[in-house]
């Protein structure tokens, strides 16, 4: 099976998963407070659980000395999007309006939706160098995301919560652990015949993490789809600014990403494959869910985020694979 058709097959069972989660929410069965339950669950529960064990059984010092730099490729994932980008919120009439169009087209869902694509294409490996592009994405979603949708305010406050953001530092300390202690890499697949007392603690302590971890995927699917039918987004005619985001974060940030890495590649500099597919990824993916929770708290224009959401994910299904084609055809 070609890769594209992987994304293809990959995407389709997302989207049915969406759907599960979205006529949960329209029905009833998943509240706004059990959304919101299940979104803290995935973020503040699952998530930090992945990225621990996730770290834990991949990395190496031989597998960080040749993925070190993919959290600054995730930074620079963001800085590029805004850059190439700006131009589209001209469209906008009020800077309120423009800082949110602008926000929206630059910030892509880095984590939660590019996850299943990626551990379906490259395993173990992807999902290691998808956890190291997130921690320069989430630096650069508090920091110049933030700077963006604010007009250049509260970069203090976001800061903050960037401290404590538990999935970062969850995915920092696996990290950390599994270079400071390798026999901490071989406690997911313990023999328990030739373990001490010690070693079983341990084993059941990581085998547990990583069953919660597997959580992710699914729930955050789910979450996804309670959240999208909680915004109220009627289908009439697009308005130009969100025009705007839908053309900005899934045609015009990935393709300028494609033909960046395309110039890089004539100076003789070339990124691996698992590296470089897995920033397409990224680049690839509609806006982030979040996103529309950061609007209402710092200030913006609310309708529009809650339509970009919904519209870049809807669109996206067709985006995502057609642009992984278009990127195995050109041989980029």
């Amino acid at each position: 099976m070609n890769d594209w058709a992987v994304v293809l097959l990959r995407i389709g069972a997302m989207f049915l998963v969406i759907c599960v989660g979205w006529i949960g929410r329209r029905r009833g069965f998943l509240a706004n407070e059990t959304t919101g339950v299940l979104s803290r669950l995935v973020v503040d529960v699952a998530f930090p659980a992945l990225g621990l064990t996730s770290m834990l059984r991949t990395i190496d010092p031989v597998a960080l000395r040749a993925n070190w730099f993919c959290p600054l490729l995730g930074l620079g994932l963001i800085a590029f999007a805004y850059l190439v980008t700006a131009l589209l919120s001209a469209s906008c009439r009020t800077a309120e309006e423009r800082h949110t169009c602008l926000f929206l087209t630059g910030m892509p869902n880095y984590i939660f939706l590019p996850l299943p694509i990626v551990e379906g294409l490259y395993g173990n490996d992807g999902v290691r160098v998808l956890l190291l592009y997130s921690i320069g994405a989430a630096l650069g979603f508090w920091t110049i995301g933030v700077w963006v949708l604010t007009g250049r305010k509260a970069l203090g406050g976001a800061l903050r919560q960037l401290a404590g953001n538990a999935g970062l530092w969850a995915t920092i300390a696996g990290i950390v652990l599994a270079i400071a202690f390798p026999p901490l890499r071989g406690l997911e697949n313990l023999d328990p015949r030739q373990a001490s007392l010690a070693g079983l603690a341990g084993g059941a302590l990581i085998q547990a993490l990583a069953i919660v971890g597997n959580l992710t995927i699914p729930l955050s699917l789910l979450a996804i789809g309670a959240q999208l039918g909680g915004l109220t987004t009627p289908w009439h005619k697009l308005s130009r600014p969100l025009w705007s985001v839908v053309i900005g974060r899934l045609l015009v940030a990935p393709l300028a990403t494609f033909a960046a890495v395309g110039l890089l590649s004539l100076t003789g500099a070339r990124l691996g494959d698992t590296p470089r597919m897995v920033g397409y990824l990224i680049a690839m993916m509609p806006v982030g869910l979040s996103c529309a929770v950061m609007v209402e708290r710092f200030g913006g224009d609310t309708e529009l985020a809650a339509q970009g959401v919904f519209y870049t994910t809807l669109f996206s299904i067709l985006t995502v694979p057609g642009l992984y084609w278009l990127v195995q055809r050109l041989g980029l």
